[in-house]
């Protein structure tokens, strides 16, 4: 067998073998609900236009803090603003920034894993080290000095979380990233004469997929958790946007008023949807770990 065939064999087996850990059809019926959960999620953020019976920013001073009711279906807010609407455009926002935190973390962060992973060496440590230094800065903390040099809004703390991710993803990723360089498939392509990009992202990438995509679904939630916390401090995006961190500090007063419905809806939605994604994210990492050891 030659070089060429032996190396097309082993892709077979690497890539065709590896790839595709996780396929649909094979799910766990509670990893299907809660993909579902998620869908469901994102799909009434994306239709929170058409769902809508409101207007989310009109303010009715005659309608402020009403329970819920024909009119209203979850009742209004201090400002006579239907609360069903809000919340519905503000899943937009709230799961927006994540999605972008955690796609901004995962290419970044793939990227210094696979470089790491190939070439290691002195590259490799000095990549380790800069991670060890960003560490140790709270993600938190960085949205609250970004916001403070770029003002408040949806981008400063997105960047400033992203950049803070990073190095979680691409120290988990890096793991995974030197075991797969080491298979056998990957040397047979090497000694066919393919070159390193093309082996990192027709083959290499491909197989670390799934693991990457459970990480990432697990970190949604983390990532979610943070922004609205920056949103409750008033330093993400501004009224009268609707976004369910800001919903949660908004209500405050209404809370202490006797009315705690804004707060306990926007943070219990909070609440769902961290759960939703966190325990997504472990089940789909159970599985390529158990996919792994086989």
């Amino acid at each position: 067998m030659s070089n060429a065939s032996g190396a097309a064999h082993a892709v077979r087996i690497g890539t065709r073998g590896l790839s595709l850990r996780i396929r649909l059809r094979s799910l766990a019926p509670s990893t299907t609900a809660l993909a579902a959960l998620a869908g469901l999620l994102v799909l009434l953020a994306a239709l929170a236009s058409v769902l809508a019976t409101h207007d989310p920013d009109t303010v009715d001073m005659a309608a402020a803090s009403q329970d819920p009711s024909a009119a209203h279906w979850l009742g209004t807010d201090a400002l006579g603003r239907d609360l069903y609407s809000r919340l519905l455009y503000g899943a937009r926002i709230s799961l927006l920034g994540p999605a972008l935190v955690i796609a901004g973390a995962t290419v970044g962060g793939v990227a210094v894993a696979l470089a790491c992973a190939w070439h290691g060496g002195w590259l490799d440590r000095v990549i380790s080290r800069v991670n060890d230094v960003l560490f140790a800065f709270p993600g938190l903390l960085l949205a609250v000095l970004a916001v403070a040099v770029l003002g408040p809004g949806l981008t400063a703390p997105v960047v400033a979380l992203a950049v803070a991710y990073l190095p979680y993803m691409a120290r988990i990723v890096r793991g995974v990233a030197v075991r797969e360089r080491r298979m056998p498939y990957i040397a047979a392509l090497e000694a066919s004469g393919m070159s390193a990009w093309r082996i990192n992202l027709r083959h290499l990438l491909p197989n670390l997929t799934p693991f990457i995509v459970a990480q990432a679904t697990a970190a949604f939630g983390s990532a979610l958790i943070d922004l609205a916390g920056v949103s409750f401090l008033g330093l993400g995006v501004q009224p009268p946007i609707s976004d369910w961190g800001l919903m949660v500090s908004e209500g405050q007063s209404s809370l202490l008023a006797g009315a705690p419905g804004q707060s306990l809806m926007a943070g219990g939605l909070i609440v769902v949807t961290v759960v939703v994604f966190n325990l997504l994210g472990d089940t789909l990492i159970a599985r390529t770990d158990q996919e792994d050891a086989r």
